[in-house]
């Protein structure tokens, strides 16, 4: 099951599409593998898939051989191994990048639909690197990243009718029969319209946040003791301040400001100081 954060977010999608939330939440668990977000150097990023042969594919014929002296590029499927890791998925993009910034995101598959960014014109998107924003916004912008492939398979009938057959043969593909796709979306909608939703908490802050929110735990953490500037900018100073505090609590130290931090600043007295 997702934290309450991340199952908030995707009800409060389907609700704004007017989706049938349990079937909204059975499609992301499966394809996600119940897991949206992935701590990457100190922010909360979604899921990726680095494609080899998609980059080689991208690639301008000339540098197609500096890409493939540096393991980053192959001419078809499964020549090289994909990283085991979150983390190093991130490093492979990175170092893409440096080569070429737009292949690279179109390379990749993005968030808990696993959309592949070679797909973003197709999507409306400007650009793979605008997809790539889009699923890297949070996990809202994860959901609605895939509800466009949805849309745009015409697979929005087949979810509303929960019609896991037909929308798991569009949406995977004719192998889906072998993972039973439809099974395991049918049994996952049941449990999901048998769950009450969960109670709201608060959306983890980490680098990049701006906002309301992190002006509030920047007075909260300088009720802690720190001297930050409150300016709604989760940057380095914060980051830093969030971790001073995890560490003189005994937290796990991330530089995320997530439930446990939370409660933590709550239980010092701190948090009701902001």
């Amino acid at each position: 099951m997702f934290p309450a954060f991340v199952e908030n977010e995707i009800r409060a999608v389907a609700a704004a599409r007017g989706i049938e939330a349990a079937s909204l939440l059975a499609v992301v668990e499966i394809e996600s593998g119940g897991r949206a977000l992935y701590e990457i150097d100190g922010r909360l990023m979604p899921a990726i898939l680095y494609e080899f042969h998609v980059f080689h594919r991208r690639l301008r014929p000339e540098a197609r051989a500096t890409a493939m002296g540096a393991g980053l590029a192959a001419p078809r499927w499964g020549q090289l191994p994909y990283p085991r890791t979150m983390r190093e998925r991130y490093a492979l993009l990175a170092r893409a990048q440096r080569i070429d910034r737009e292949a690279a995101f179109a390379a990749c598959s993005w968030g808990v639909g696993q959309v592949l960014g070679e797909n973003a014109r197709w999507l409306g998107f400007e650009s793979a690197e605008a997809l790539a924003e889009e699923a890297m916004s949070g996990v809202a912008g994860q959901v609605r990243l895939m509800l466009r492939f949805i849309e745009r398979r015409g697979l929005e009938d087949a979810l509303a009718r929960r019609d896991w057959t037909a929308f798991a043969l569009g949406y995977n593909g004719p192998l889906q029969a072998r993972h039973n796709y439809a099974g395991r979306l049918a049994q996952a909608r049941a449990r999901w319209a048998g769950r009450k939703p969960a109670a709201q908490s608060a959306v983890p802050l980490t680098v990049g946040a701006r906002g309301g929110e992190v002006r509030r735990l920047q007075t909260a953490l300088n009720a802690a003791g720190a001297r930050l500037v409150v300016d709604g900018d989760f940057g380095p100073a914060t980051r830093a301040a969030v971790l001073a505090f995890q560490t003189d609590q005994g937290l796990v130290r991330d530089g995320i400001a997530g439930p446990a931090t939370w409660r933590r600043l709550h239980d010092t007295g701190a948090a009701q100081a902001a």
